[in-house]
């Protein structure tokens, strides 16, 4: 037996999919996760998932991971340590950051700088200078170096982020300096912003730095025990990490540089949600994945998932090729309360994995969104194939006491909180197509994660959506997007050229040395030539615009060919964006070249479904409230007993494994020859 496991570990639960090469088919578990130390959760699922599929961990061939450990590090504040060395003068960096407010605060009388990642006695100077195309004014003063990264380590640094005036150009003098610290400081983590961001704008440049060189002891540590964990009970075999931008690499290439794994699992879920709407039928999508603390949502356009390279985790900037998710605070296990005003919230807080939601009976005092679901009758007695217990009870005397404060019964206050839960996730799908000038209801949505089935058909009726998707174990869809990943790589060069004087050759070199990188770093990982893909793009804008846009080379071009056609293409590409085009009265100018290298990896086959037959019997009946209805004694059927025949009106709800899906009156669901249950609005 060959098995191939995936492993997406997120806030609550630890989700695991695991195919066996030689049947194809395919094993999804779950287990609780533990923030403690995330290798302990990753392993325990590996040897659930091979025992689920009849072997062992030593049947395991391969391993592939997505985590939000770097995320969560960010979002925990864990400064604590870090220490940046900057060229002489440049001290102030992360203090004067960007001279802009927010939207919504007005002006900075009412804004409030975010805590900044180093404090400035954290901050030192070196010696040495480089101009903008790399040239050398000032040699490195080698013993300056010294003398003050020793005074930092006395003051309590252990992480190092290494920003120098213009590096993206020449890296001579930032690698100089991380080969002093590694001699002369070798407990020292240490991240050169040459290595992790080599392009111009020094303040993104020292956050993105500082960010990966914060989340790196957390990252490495772990993925170093579970590579060592992996490697015990599996032998050597392949382990790699998912990415933000929607490829994996080896975990070592991972722990070198932590902060692409920003949106590692959330990524993952994305590309899980576009291989299964493919099979569908539907290549232009909104995905909503609702987890445990979470819901991360995103849209999809021609079965492609959009790329930025400008993302803030909270409020901190992070240059590095991203898939374009949006995170609202509205998950499983998102808190109930109520304001100082009096008003009703959910979350940003949450319960987390523990002690978790009331219902779980682990110690949960507050009352969250799955007690909710639990109080109105959307969620069986028991989670995760019976392996964990719901105590119905504890959850409705946590929401009579809170409908008390409002006069309200518990189950109509249960249906408040997820009506507000629902509109948060409905904000967070509106940041990425309304405000980017896309209509809703012309996608179809995907739901899943362990609570995407609660919300999905009222989400898609704020949303005008028609179409709802449930893919098959919704609830492990993230670690199945693994499954359907390549190993991928971003490359760029800051080269800021006008094409009123640009020499074209120019351009081209820096392509080709950039694809060269890219083929042999691919080839390192084991792909073989003939699977290696190169994407050239660039950033480009008018001359005198502070920002660029992102312009795509079509596949095959290269030379003048390919220098030609961005030049013609960003017109249409900025018009596209922002409604207008200056073709032929502004001159344009390129800033960054970039190269993305694709390993392509073989891909699952989902199994056809055979059941057809007449309508299912439903596996029992409960009582169901349902907002402005009450309560109504409701069919709940098994996922697994749904045929291709037939499709059923709501009000119902199906259940499953990992996840339950709520089909309210007004909307029918059927399933699809390759298990997804497909939901459409009655018209």
């Amino acid at each position: 037996m060959n098995l191939r496991i995936a492993i997406d570990t997120g806030g609550t639960f630890t989700d695991v999919v695991a195919i066996n090469e030689e049947t194809g088919v395919q094993h999804a578990v779950k287990t609780p996760s533990t923030p403690a130390d995330p290798s302990v959760g990753l392993l325990t699922g590996l040897r659930k998932a091979a025992e689920a599929a009849g072997g062992c961990a030593g049947d395991v061939g391969n391993v592939l991971h997505g985590s939000t450990t770097a995320t969560n590090a960010v979002l925990e504040h864990k400064f604590e340590g870090l220490g940046l060395l900057v060229t002489d003068g440049f001290r102030h960096i992360i203090e004067i950051a960007r001279q802009s407010v927010p939207d919504g605060y007005g002006n900075s009388f009412f804004w409030v700088k975010p805590p900044r990642l180093v404090p400035l006695h954290l901050v030192r100077e070196v010696g040495g200078r480089l101009d903008y195309e790399g040239n050398e004014l000032a040699p490195l003063d080698e013993d300056g170096i010294v003398a003050v990264v020793k005074e930092l380590v006395a003051d309590g640094v252990t992480r190092l982020g290494v920003c120098l005036l213009h590096s993206y150009a020449d890296a001579r003098h930032e690698q100089r300096v991380g080969e002093i610290v590694a001699k002369h400081f070798p407990q020292l983590f240490v991240s050169l912003s040459s290595t992790v961001l080599p392009e111009y704008r020094e303040y993104e440049r020292a956050m993105t730095t500082l960010i990966d060189v914060m989340v790196k002891p957390y990252c490495k540590t772990y993925l170093n025990h579970a590579a060592a964990e992996i490697q015990r009970e599996s032998g050597e075999i392949p382990f790699l990490i998912m990415q933000s931008n929607g490829g994996v690499v080896s975990n070592r290439a991972a722990g070198d540089k932590p902060v692409t794994m920003l949106l590692s699992g959330p990524a993952a879920g994305v590309l899980g949600a576009a291989f299964m709407s493919d099979l569908a039928g539907f290549r232009d999508i909104l995905t909503l994945d609702v987890g445990g603390t979470s819901t991360d949502v995103s849209l999809v356009e021609n079965l492609e998932p959009q790329l930025t390279s400008n993302s803030l985790i909270e409020n901190y900037p992070v240059k590095t090729p991203m898939l374009d998710i949006a995170t609202v605070a509205s998950g499983g296990g998102s808190l109930a309360w109520v304001d100082d005003y009096g008003a009703l919230k959910v979350g940003p807080q949450s319960a987390g994995a523990d002690p978790g939601p009331i219902c779980y009976g682990r110690g949960g005092t507050g009352p969250t969104v799955t007690d909710a679901a639990l109080v109105l009758g959307h969620l069986p007695e028991a989670l995760v194939g019976g392996e964990i217990a719901l105590d119905g009870k504890a959850a409705r005397r946590a929401y009579g006491l809170l409908g008390a404060q409002f006069g309200m019964s518990a189950e109509e206050v249960a249906a408040g909180v997820m009506e507000i839960a629902a509109a948060n996730q409905v904000h967070g799908i509106r940041q990425v197509s309304v405000m980017k000038g896309r209509e809703p209801g012309l996608y179809a949505l995907v739901a899943f994660g362990g609570a995407g089935g609660l919300f999905a058909a009222v989400v898609a009726d704020f949303l005008n959506i028609t179409t709802v998707l449930s893919p098959p174990a919704p609830g492990n869809l993230s670690a199945f997007g693994l499954h359907v990943s390549d190993i991928k790589r971003d490359y760029i060069r800051t080269l800021v050229r006008q094409k009123s004087t640009a020499d074209g050759a120019q351009i081209e070199a820096a392509w080709v040395e950039l694809e060269a990188q890219g083929r042999r770093e691919i080839a390192a990982e084991g792909v073989a030539e003939g699977a290696i893909h190169l994407a050239r793009s660039a950033d480009m804008r008018y001359v005198g615009e502070g920002h660029e846009v992102p312009v795509t080379v079509l596949a095959g071009l290269t030379g003048h060919a390919a220098v030609n056609h961005i030049w013609a293409e960003f017109h249409k590409v900025h018009m596209r964006t922002f409604g207008f085009a200056y073709e032929g009265k502004q001159d344009v100018e390129v800033v960054n070249l970039r190269v993305q290298a694709v390993g392509r990896m073989h891909r699952p086959v989902v199994a056809m479904c055979d059941a057809l037959g007449g309508a299912p019997e439903p596996d029992h009946t409960r009582p169901v409230y349902w907002r402005g209805q009450g309560w109504v004694e409701c069919d709940i059927f098994r996922r697994e007993k749904l045929t291709l025949s037939n499709a059923l009106e709501g009000p119902l709800i199906v259940e499953e494994y990992g996840s339950t899906v709520v089909v309210p009156e007004g909307w029918w669901v059927g399933a699809d020859a390759h298990g997804n249950l497909k939901l459409e609005k009655v018209t």
